[in-house]
């Protein structure tokens, strides 16, 4: 069965590597999938999940912004942000969430309210990706 060699990198170091059988990541647009011999393609990145089946099992992929290039059978992410389900502190993500509803709460300024609408979809999207990765398998 043909793969796709998919690749996470953001500014500070090489999150993964491996050959996969799908990807599906959160475009700006919203979610799209890359399956083998998938036209080339380029997006931007939302907030939210990439997913990526290997081998019968599915992984997990937190992303924060950046872009997706799809060519010969291989996905390149680069993201401001990626965290593997694995490594996410589910601590520290609720713990931002919390603080990101209160600032919302409390909060008048429109640029501050964007911001901190930002900051609450990140962690409420870490959380999910933990959840998500311990259900389904590891990254």
């Amino acid at each position: 069965m043909a793969t796709l060699k998919l690749e996470i990198v953001t500014p500070d170091r090489k999150v993964l590597s491996e050959d996969v059988d799908y990807v599906g990541a959160p475009g700006i647009m919203g979610e799209f999938g890359i399956l083998p011999n998938h036209v080339p393609f380029l997006s931007a990145l939302g907030i939210g999940n990439l997913h990526y089946n290997q081998d019968g099992k599915a992984h997990y992929v937190f992303v924060s912004g950046g872009f997706a290039e799809v060519s010969s059978n291989k996905v390149t992410i680069l993201a401001e942000v990626a965290e593997k389900a694995t490594e996410i502190d589910t601590d520290r993500a609720q713990k931002a969430k919390e603080r990101a509803e209160a600032r919302a709460a409390a909060t008048k300024e429109k640029l501050d309210a964007i911001r901190n609408q930002t900051a609450l979809k990140r962690a409420i999207m870490r959380i999910s990706c933990k959840s998500s990765g311990q259900g389904a398998g590891t990254c």
